[in-house]
């Protein structure tokens, strides 16, 4: 069925607006929705990197997956680090930009030497801490022995009960910035006039916080935080970088699942089956933040 022209022989601007968007839907369906089909399709399968062929296991691969003790403690790690790496950063973010908000001297300095590390690649902030945390040489360790508080050296990545804390220390790092630039936008665009009134009323600098500007900025604080999560959820750099996952899988979240089980094990049905349960979580958290930021509009 070909396109109605208008009497004059153009199309209209609906016409036109199809015509634009169809070079984009191309590539999503090329690009993200058929590789996305593929992998569900997928998971329902044996396939593997080191046989060409491959069968159709249904819902096996589903079913030992949530059977295996290890992914639940995978789900359980991601969600420590999805929580903490997110709540860290977003709160040491919104206490520097209500500093840098004060509009000193050297506010605009600061804020260009805070957004530093954020241009600054993962995995080099991985190596980076990495060096930091080192168990033999690693200066921590070093400050905390000139200090005196403690006598030998503790290995923080080899330590299952540490690992996952610096991991979440060297992301939140990384993050600050981030949320930072957000949430300083979201302060400056709070109404002066409203806090102005409210210092005459005599309210304190708590009080105003609490009683216009986290009100003023809480469409901004929840989607910063719902994307903060998302990223989180899919980030993978750092915790490879720094210990691959390790040890006894105390950082292992389910990016890292899904390249051990695909790259290392060889199980590409499998992977796609973790891979499948992975992108689930992902939508959930788009789903809510799409509904905030359509009723924000």
């Amino acid at each position: 069925m070909g396109m109605r022209f208008r009497n004059d022989g153009r199309l209209t601007d609906g016409q036109v607006g199809f015509l634009l968007c169809v070079p984009g839907i191309a590539i999503f369906s090329l690009i993200i929705l058929y590789p996305f089909i593929n992998a569900i399709v997928m998971s329902f399968t044996d396939r593997s990197l080191l046989f060409p062929g491959f069968s159709w296991v249904g819902v096996e691969n589903y079913v030992k997956l949530f059977k295996d003790p290890y992914f639940l403690k995978t789900i359980g790690v991601t969600f420590v680090f999805v929580v903490f790496a997110t709540a860290i950063p977003f709160t040491l973010g919104l206490i520097w930009a209500i500093v840098l908000n004060q509009g000193f001297r050297l506010s605009g300095f600061l804020r260009g030497v805070t957004l530093v590390d954020w241009i600054i690649p993962g995995t080099a902030i991985g190596f980076l801490w990495s060096w930091i945390f080192n168990g033999q040489y690693g200066i921590l360790n070093a400050v905390l022995k000139g200090i005196g508080l403690i006598d030998e050296n503790i290995s923080w990545l080899g330590d299952s009960s540490t690992a996952l804390i610096a991991v979440i220390i060297a992301r939140s790092w990384q993050m600050l910035p981030w949320y930072m630039a957000f949430l300083l936008g979201g302060l400056q665009a709070v109404p002066m006039d409203e806090i102005e009134a409210a210092r005459i009323d005599g309210a304190n600098n708590w009080q105003v916080f609490r009683k216009i500007v986290v009100p003023d900025m809480k469409t901004i604080m929840f989607l910063v935080i719902v994307l903060g999560a998302i990223g989180n959820l899919q980030h993978f750099d750092i915790p490879w970088t720094m210990t691959k996952g390790g040890p006894a899988r105390a950082t292992t979240t389910l990016s890292l699942e899904v390249y051990t089980t695909a790259f290392q094990n060889w199980k590409i049905g499998a992977a796609a089956t973790i891979g499948t349960v992975w992108a689930v979580l992902l939508g959930a958290f788009s789903f809510v933040y799409l509904r905030q930021v359509r009723e924000s509009d």
